[in-house]
């Protein structure tokens, strides 16, 4: 049972960073619909909203939920908590916090409010990323795994991130 239960609980993550990864992807554009003529932003604001809506909805917000679910009850059928499992569930809990961010941004586009600019949205967007990869290497590495070189690593990984976007950003406005 708890095989089938671990499953089940690893096909809802990758369901919910899925939709974690999408669904910012989809503010940054339904922001920058903003600069388009009248017509144009807002048969785009009507499609992009459409997709918001069903993906979070209907994709990211019940993955979420049944990441959690599964999570819960494959702990209880394991029985104990290993110590790496207490750090992976501190950056689970962040990204948790990390979700209700993006529902925070759902709601607010959702209102016709758009407090934050597609360069922001674009680095924020990253965040998903970072966790999907603390979170990966500690499952898979475990006891290991050397705290200072998974810091170092982790940092790292984020300022490869930011640089990259950085140079989208220049590489945009160069055209």
């Amino acid at each position: 049972m708890y095989f089938y239960v671990k499953a089940l609980h690893v096909i809802f993550i990758v369901t919910w960073f899925s939709g974690m990864f999408y669904i910012v992807r989809l503010f940054i554009y339904n922001t920058e619909v903003g600069e388009k003529e009248d017509v144009e932003k807002k048969i785009l604001r009507d499609q992009f909203g459409i997709m918001i809506q069903r993906l979070w909805l209907g994709i990211t917000w019940p993955s979420a939920v049944l990441t959690l679910v599964f999570g819960v009850w494959m702990a209880l059928l394991y029985g104990s908590v290993p110590s790496w499992l207490w750090i992976k569930l501190g950056f689970v809990a962040v990204l948790y916090a990390y979700h209700f961010s993006l529902q925070h941004i759902y709601s607010s586009q959702c209102r016709g409010v758009f407090r934050y600019s597609s360069q922001q949205l674009r680095i924020w967007n990253e965040m998903a990323s970072i966790f999907l990869v603390a979170i990966v290497m500690l499952v898979v590495v475990k006891q290991n795994l050397s705290f200072v070189w998974a810091i170092a690593g982790l940092v790292l990984f984020a300022l490869l991130l930011m640089s990259c976007i950085r140079i989208y950003k220049w590489s945009r406005t160069r055209r």
